[in-house]
């Protein structure tokens, strides 16, 4: 019996020393140099299929240097609905997305955080700058996406714990 007791005495203080598991891997750096002003904020639709903005617009200028948020592979370079489109996926299960972006990348290159991913154009729908970056950022594959605020995730964002209730 008194085995038993010290197996779960380890596994207890085994469970309060560990690390939560990707609590860090998931910061983000900014995708714009220097950080740049938020035009369109997030606003999560509820429920999931309702319309909404699925990230955040950043104000740039054309031509710019977008860069990868995190190291990651790029899973996407092309058009979607007619705008051309980089997503990334990263350790730990996020996806990032920046749009309206001229790749350099190709689909399966490996990248890492700051590294150029293309450069910004301009048009994106509703930008009230010469070009805005529309950012995004998920959990999940594309199909059964649970969008997050980029700006939440952010390394220079503190963490915040927020009630559930």
């Amino acid at each position: 019996m008194r085995v038993v007791r010290v197996w779960v005495l380890v596994w207890a203080v085994a469970l309060f020393v560990a690390a939560p598991v990707g609590a860090d891997s998931a910061r983000l750096d900014w995708p714009l140099r220097p950080p740049p002003a938020v035009v369109r904020g997030f606003d999560a639709p509820d429920p999931d299929w309702h319309r909404g903005h699925r990230g955040v617009d950043l104000a740039g200028a054309p031509g710019q240097a977008v860069y990868a948020a995190r190291d990651g592979v790029v899973v996407f370079a092309g058009r979607l609905a007619g705008r051309p489109v980089v997503s990334v996926q990263h350790p730990g299960g996020l996806r990032t997305s920046y749009e309206p972006v001229e790749a350099v990348v190709r689909a399966g290159d490996r990248v890492a955080a700051g590294s150029a991913l293309g450069a910004l154009r301009a048009g994106h729908p509703g930008c009230p700058a010469p070009a805005c970056l529309h950012w995004g950022a998920m959990w999940g594959p594309a199909s059964r996406a649970d969008y997050v605020d980029p700006l939440d995730l952010l390394a220079s964002t503190p963490i915040r714990l927020k009630p559930t209730r």
